[in-house]
């Protein structure tokens, strides 16, 4: 497996893209989603959806993969710093 590195929480990337003057009311609304749920995600307390990463592609002009690769990168890093768990490989079939 290729060596990773510490990726950032997408939330953290979707902060880059909020204009300094708006506030999290005005994003979440434009979201359709709750300021609690918008804060949660840029805290990196919760993770980006499908959904939410269609949102995103919307709001920012990318795309839901990019919000969703993002999301699988954090989470892949987060579980690689864990030992890992005991699992007996398949057998390969001739």
């Amino acid at each position: 497996m290729a060596r990773m590195f510490n990726p950032p929480h997408p939330g953290e990337v979707l902060r880059e893209f909020l204009p300094e003057d708006m506030t999290l009311e005005e994003v979440a609304q434009r979201l359709g989603v709750s300021r609690v749920h918008l804060s949660r995600v840029l805290n990196g307390h919760s993770a980006i959806t499908a959904e939410m990463a269609m949102r995103l592609g919307l709001l920012t002009g990318t795309t839901p993969e990019s919000w969703l690769a993002g999301q699988m990168k954090w989470d892949l890093w987060q579980v690689s710093q864990k030992p890992l768990p005991p699992v007996q490989p398949l057998r390969k079939v001739a």
